[in-house]
């Protein structure tokens, strides 16, 4: 029956071989149940609330994708995404997290009705390469300084701005996690992440009597939970405050980095699993696109921020997935771990705080596909990467990019090389920065 459903034989792969791969890509990026309700609780969300909701939306949204494409990829709420969510648009913007939740749902709204009518390819090739690669830098960056807060080695200073902090015992405890994180990367052991947020956490409770109260760790009296509560988080998008002009590009900016996140992460994961045919078109790559789209729509109504294709999924595939088989797995594993909110729960900021700095060592990998010979690409692709992390803000980041780098092909005499789709694009960018201005008129 399973060989039925999923093709395995034509795939070469077996049901053994597909449950291994799929506990393999949750081993990997199961540290998204600690970090998301992590960052997201910073925004005033319910931390309890949202370890279930990215359980259950990790999970549901990872078994349709077995499901409906027969593709080995996971899918949960995107690291950088959720930063945008927590960072740009309540800290920053100061929304409440529920016009933010409004947001995301618009942004994969616009993004399925972009894929369905195919505008989708011509917008994304219209931004190049390096501007791109650029913006996951930039993201790195960015999710970087903000684990370094959380970890507590950098704060805030009134001249300089930031400084580095005092050490005390919950810093060393982060930095001994990051420590074994790198240990671990280093000796290529799946779930690296995980195992550096489990030692950190471990080595807090022993360590809690030299902890300051904030900082201390509260033992849950039960590790297991079947009365699984959305409910504080869940159904609470206000989309009618979300329509507002003033947030217009950040819909924009979060329907671009979920697109651009999701197609790198399905081209390179659905190659590797060879679905790719002879010209190297993924196959299934729409429907995975609707269904990502359909996913942050659903995270949006459940109170998370926008879910997305995951890389990690390459883990799975390395061990030889090959179907939808390998997703079911990995899902199942998540919607099993929503059981365990009580002991997730306890899991301290400086001891997730090291996985948002590999995570931001990770993409910031994409540095060297950036073409630095040539100033008119080199300039806004800089300017991207700086400006997304010292405004502290993505689309702020994202709308100087593009407007210099259409401004710069234009002074140069080359504006035949900007696609039309890209005046498009640097258009809806200049209106980011003059709807705030005549809106305080």
């Amino acid at each position: 029956m399973l060989n039925r459903i999923f093709r395995l034989q034509a795939r070469n792969s077996s049901a053994k071989v597909e449950t291994i791969a799929g506990a393999t890509t949750f081993l990997t990026m199961a540290y998204i149940i600690f970090v998301n309700p992590s960052i997201l609780s910073n925004a005033g969300m319910d931390k309890a609330s949202v370890v279930a909701v990215t359980c259950i939306v990790t999970a549901l949204a990872t078994i349709i994708t077995g499901l409906f494409a027969n593709a080995p990829i996971a899918m949960a709420p995107g690291m950088g995404l959720n930063a945008f969510f927590a960072y740009t648009l309540v800290i920053t913007q100061k929304i409440s997290w529920q016009t933010a939740l409004g947001v995301v749902f618009l942004s994969g709204l616009f993004f399925m009705f972009l894929t369905l009518i195919g505008l989708r390819k011509k917008l994304v090739e219209a931004i190049p390469s390096s501007l791109v690669s650029a913006i996951s830098v930039g993201i790195g960056l960015f999710i970087t300084f903000i684990g370094l807060q959380n970890l507590g080695i950098v704060t805030d200073h009134p001249v300089t701005l930031v400084k580095a902090a005092n050490i005390n015992a919950a810093v060393i405890i982060g930095l001994s996690g990051l420590i074994v994180m790198i240990y671990l990367e280093m000796k290529k052991l799946k779930g690296s992440l995980l195992i550096g947020i489990i030692f950190s956490t471990l080595l807090a409770i022993c360590l809690n009597k030299y902890l300051s109260p904030e900082q201390k760790i509260q033992v849950p009296h039960t590790f297991f939970s079947a009365n699984i509560n959305i409910a504080a988080v869940a159904f609470k998008l206000n989309i009618a405050d979300a329509l507002k002009w003033s947030l217009f590009g950040s819909i924009f900016s979060l329907m671009f980095m979920d697109m651009f996140d999701s197609i790198g992460t399905l081209v390179a994961c659905c190659s590797e699993a060879k679905m790719a045919d002879e010209n190297g078109k993924v196959k299934e790559l729409d429907r995975l696109l609707a269904i990502d789209a359909a996913a942050t729509m659903f995270g949006a109504l459940l109170g998370t921020s926008t879910t997305t294709s995951y890389i990690e999924s390459a883990a799975g595939i390395e061990e030889g997935g090959r179907t939808g088989l390998t997703s079911i797995v990995t899902g199942i594993l998540f919607l099993a771990a929503a059981f365990f909110v009580p002991v997730i729960g306890i899991v301290p900021a400086y001891a997730t705080a090291p996985a948002l700095i590999m995570v931001g060592l990770f993409m910031i990998k994409e540095i060297k596909k950036i073409d630095f010979t040539h100033l008119e690409n080199a300039f806004p692709a800089f300017i991207i990467i700086i400006m997304i992390a010292f405004s502290y803000n993505i689309s702020t980041g994202l709308a100087y990019g593009f407007i210099s780098f259409t401004l710069l092909k234009v002074i140069s005499g080359n504006p035949t090389q900007i696609k039309p789709a890209m005046w498009l694009i640097t258009i809806l960018s200049i209106f980011y920065f003059l709807v705030p201005l005549i809106s305080n008129k």
